[in-house]
């Protein structure tokens, strides 16, 4: 019986080997491997019962045996006393027979009761096997999805790096974008500014041109100014000229 549980125990890694080889889920893989174990479980435990009815009946054989030699052994006294020797002769010959039967009998239900206490032993250390890889099992797939858990969580993340990372370098593009816009329109300030380049779409072109020509009409209008000053002190003089001659 030892030799069936472990014929049935290397069964059963090999269905765990290959099943686990060609499987995706290994949850899947474990259960049916579980339910499996249960069934060859299952199968000793009917064994057992099986035994265990097969002694039952030889037993109750026995007993009808046991209770022939008893009627048998009356019925040859009742016969010798009757004076019938012949039919006591063939009572204990039967009896002889029936107590043969009943050592063979006992001789079976010896034996399986041996095959029964071996089974039943059998039938433990499989349950305790059973029991194991069940809370094996259970401790695996955590372990499965926990780790499920983990890549799932680990491929987020770096899709979450990378887009990050891209849209980190789009915020450094527009800022140098910026800076550079800043710098060009601060230059063409200085430039304007400084009248190496005029702004003609703003106001200051027609501002200086009011301005110049402000400027002239005053200037022109001192210097008619001063003609007329001039102009009033030269006639006095060429007054009293004229007087003395």
């Amino acid at each position: 019986m030892d030799g069936l549980i472990g014929r049935l125990t290397t069964v059963v890694k090999a269905w765990i080997s290959q099943l686990l080889g060609a499987a995706e889920d290994p949850a899947v893989t474990l259960d049916y491997s579980y339910e499996r174990q249960r069934e060859l479980l299952q199968n000793v435990k009917r064994g057992v019962a099986d035994v265990v009815t097969a002694k039952k009946r030889i037993q109750l054989q026995g007993d009808k045996l046991e209770s022939a030699v008893v009627k048998l052994e009356s019925q040859a006294r009742q016969a010798l006393a009757s004076g019938r020797e012949d039919l006591a002769r063939t009572a204990l010959e039967r009896k002889a027979f029936a107590q043969q039967q009943l050592q063979g009998l006992d001789a079976q239900a010896a034996g399986l009761e041996q095959q029964q206490q071996k089974l039943v032993e059998s039938e433990q250390r499989l349950a305790m096997k059973v029991e194991a890889f069940r809370s094996q099992k259970e401790v695996i797939k955590a372990e499965y999805s926990a780790a499920e858990a983990q890549v799932r969580i680990g491929e987020a993340a770096t899709g979450i790096g990378e887009e990050m990372a891209e849209t980190g370098l789009a915020i450094e593009r527009a800022r140098d974008r910026t800076e550079q816009l800043q710098a060009r329109g601060a230059a063409l300030d200085e430039l304007v500014e400084s009248g190496t380049l005029e702004d003609f779409t703003g106001s200051s072109v027609l501002d200086r041109e009011l301005q110049e020509l402000d400027t002239t009409t005053s200037v022109e209008s001192d210097l008619a100014r001063l003609r007329g000053e001039l102009e009033q002190g030269a006639a006095p003089q060429e007054l009293e000229a004229g007087g003395r001659s």
